[in-house]
């Protein structure tokens, strides 16, 4: 088991991600530079199992030179050997496409087309619809990218359903993503089209079946928005004997609470030449532009940046007015409402039968559905459903800057394919847009601690930086748990920065599913987590990432080291079983031990599990809590065994500094036999394992009264003197 964390502020939410591991994933491979990866999305840029190799070829290893020790000045040849270690250091960062990514402008890593190719494709399918005579009829389209390549011959079929435009390229901004994952068709309905509602699903539903003929055992993806969320749903209920997988985009069940049942009425009283305007499309497609505008400055985008999204849709509409009335003409949008009211009302009277896996995605500022309501109902009414809100976000959410349909489907866990998950071989790593995402949202926390990290060779030399984590895997990282897991996502995002190698961390199932529901933050919470990789604690899942040969993040002390009590700092809370040491032998896995200290540094447990299970409300809070939760370790005893999920409240101090070491890789190839039959040699490991990591907290603990720049105070009179990117000095080895 182990824990995830949150940052640098503390919350409920923050101590609950402490009950989890956190994330990544496998090998590491020379890499292209993260433009060339993000023109070339399919190749592999590091090494995963065959089973994770669907979508991408793997490529090379390469090595890492071993950071220099000391400073100052040495002999010629010194001096071309610092050049030249450091010319090819240089050159690992830009191998490394998750490193280039930190440091690279947001706008340059937007790929993809935009609102203004919304209309231009819009103009161009009227125009070749009017060139046919009179084709006014549904059809399929195929979404043509450019560099985007062709999806695994494994890929779900994804239907695109669009809403009451009726275009079909509601998904324009998402198809760069999404067709490296699906086979993407979308649903184009001319505006002159009159075909019925029972039409529209008999089309959905005919395409759906020759798919489910060839290909029975794999899921079909279908997303609607309003309108097509109606169908969706209606080809769901008549068929729960086929894998779906709905996306349901601000679905048209509202209608009947919506504005739009009475704006019914008043367009018989407007002239024929109505068309939408620019302000009321704008506020449709961008939600809340302010907001949008000032979350953008918040991320640290320039300002001519920031303003340039907006800027360029509200001339996109400008200029393409004509287009909105081609494609919403009165006599349309009028038909379009009618044809909303039936789907609503079909669909919610037949919500029961629907058994399909679906996923709810909700705008706060839509302005012609009550979207976040509806999808409170909708998920009290279809139990395999979750929701995803947008809160800032308008009705067409899918034009809107900041939304990515594929790192939501991969953070709630609805990408797979085949009819049940599978946590290895269903995995997708994070793009390096994505990793940079999620890295921003903890910059505070590794600010505050400015973390130095070491690791040992396998001579036993201790050197600055990550070079003794093994490069090829299997590997299983096993170490200390800090309060609350803040070490967490430092050490993740540095190992990933730095070498390349995305862990996969073993979490809490917490993080996974809830029992019921109750005070447990939304699963929502977790889904970056999942973005980077955690799995769900379990022996087979352990057994698949070993066997790929996967980096694998392991906390034995889980969450009673995490929520550890008052005074129990760097003390070890694990099972006397010794059950990893025998799983990573039977795969010739290294072990790597680490120690990280730091917590002391910043807080003081002052009001622990003891403390509050004397208090009967408190008491009453934890179990109630702890049984919405599945529950581990349940045949563990002792102190184990209590897994009740609170909040350790501490008193904070001013921020130290968080150090951390990784010590000698421990062998286990060639013990396979030994290690796997012989339960005392398998014990005489684990006890070489725990004692190393407490051998590593002790030297942290020790060196770190030498450092000059422990206290944050000494770092940020440093940083103003040497910028706030230079990296801090720490103690001598």
């Amino acid at each position: 088991m182990a824990a995830t964390t949150a940052g640098a502020r503390f919350s409920f939410s923050h101590m609950v991600r402490c009950c989890a591991a956190t994330p990544a994933p496998a090998d590491k491979l020379k890499l292209n530079p993260v433009q060339l990866q993000l023109q070339h999305p399919t190749r592999r840029l590091f090494a995963v199992s065959s089973s994770q190799q669907a979508s991408t070829s793997a490529g090379e290893a390469i090595s890492f030179p071993l950071p220099l020790q000391g400073e100052g000045m040495g002999t010629e040849w010194e001096l071309d050997a610092t050049a030249t270690a450091n010319q090819e250091k240089e050159d690992e960062q830009i191998d490394n496409p998750y490193a280039a990514a930190v440091r690279m402008p947001q706008a340059a890593m937007q790929l993809g087309k935009t609102v203004k190719d919304y209309f231009v494709e819009a103009k161009g399918l009227i125009q070749s619809t009017a060139r046919d005579g009179g084709g006014h009829h549904p059809r399929w389209i195929s979404p043509a990218e450019d560099g985007c390549g062709s999806p695994p011959p494994d890929s779900p079929l994804f239907l695109y359903l669009p809403g009451i435009d009726g275009v079909g390229l509601g998904l324009i901004r998402q198809h760069h993503n999404l067709c490296k994952l699906f086979n993407v068709s979308c649903l184009h309905i001319p505006a002159k089209d009159r075909t019925s509602f029972r039409g529209l699903v008999q089309l959905v539903e005919k395409t759906v079946g020759a798919e489910y003929g060839r290909s029975p055992r794999r899921p079909i993806y279908i997303c609607g928005e309003s309108l097509g969320a109606c169908i969706a749903l209606a080809v769901a209920a008549r068929n729960p004997e086929i894998d779906l997988v709905l996306i349901l985009a601000n679905p048209g069940t509202s209608f009947e609470k919506s504005q739009l049942q009475s704006l019914m009425p008043l367009l018989d009283l407007l002239p024929d030449n109505f068309h939408l305007n620019v302000p009321f499309m704008l506020g449709l497609m961008t939600g809340d532009p302010v907001k949008t505008f000032m979350d953008n400055v918040v991320r640290g985008i320039p300002l001519p940046q920031a303003t340039g999204g907006l800027t360029v849709d509200v001339l996109a509409m400008s200029s393409h007015l004509s287009i909105l009335s081609e494609i919403l003409p009165k006599e349309t949008l009028m038909w379009k409402l009618q044809l909303l009211e039936t789907a609503s009302s079909y669909a919610n009277a037949r919500l029961q039968a629907v058994k399909a896996q679906i996923l709810i995605l909700s705008s706060g500022k839509d302005q012609l559905l009550p979207s976040n309501e509806e999808s409170q109902r909708l998920r009290a009414a279809l139990p395999k459903s979750v929701i995803r809100a947008f809160d800032n976000n308008g009705h067409f959410l899918f034009l809107e800057d900041g939304v990515d349909l594929v790192t939501t489907l991969k953070g709630s866990l609805f990408y797979r394919r085949r009819k049940h998950r599978d946590f290895v071989s269903d995995y997708i790593p994070p793009t390096p847009l994505e990793f940079k995402n999620i890295d921003a949202k903890y910059r505070e926390l590794e600010v505050a601690t400015s973390p130095v990290l070491f690791s040992t060779l396998q001579d036993g030399t201790i050197v600055k930086g990550l070079s003794g984590i093994p490069s090829e895997g299997p590997v299983l990282i096993v170490g200390y748990h800090m309060l609350l897991g803040v070490e967490l996502s430092p050490m993740v995002t540095r190992i990933l920065k730095e070498r390349n190698i995305l862990v996969r961390g073993i979490a809490h199932p917490m993080m996974f599913s809830r029992v019921k529901e109750g005070r447990m933050p939304p699963l929502s919470s977790f889904d970056d987590f999942r973005v980077m990789g955690a799995v769900p604690v379990s022996g087979p899942v352990l057994f698949k990432l070993l066997s790929s040969k996967a980096h694998v993040l392991l906390y034995p002390g889980g969450m009673r080291e995490a929520c550890h009590r008052k005074g129990e700092e760097y003390q070890l809370h694990w099972p006397e079983q010794s059950e990893f040491v025998r799983m990573a032998a039977r795969f010739g896995a290294k072990i790597v031990p680490f120690g990280v200290v730091g917590e002391d540094d910043y807080g003081e447990v002052v009001f622990d599990y003891e403390d509050q299970m004397k208090i009967p409300l408190f008491r009453y809070i934890i179990e109630s809590t702890t049984e919405e939760i599945p529950q581990v370790r349940t045949d563990a005893g002792g102190e184990l065994a209590l897994q009740g999920v609170h909040f350790p409240v501490f008193r904070p101090k001013l921020p130290g500094r968080f150090y951390y070491l990784f010590g000698k890789p421990i062998e286990t190839q060639g013990r396979e036999e030994e290690l796997s039959k012989d339960r005392e040699k398998a014990n005489e490991v684990y006890m070489e394992v725990k004692q190393e990591v407490y051998n590593c907290i002790d030297y942290l603990k020790e060196k770190r009264e030498s450092d000059p720049y422990r206290n944050v105070v000494a770092r940020m009179a440093y940083q103003a003197i040497h910028g706030l990117d230079a990296p801090v000095p720490t103690f001598e080895l």
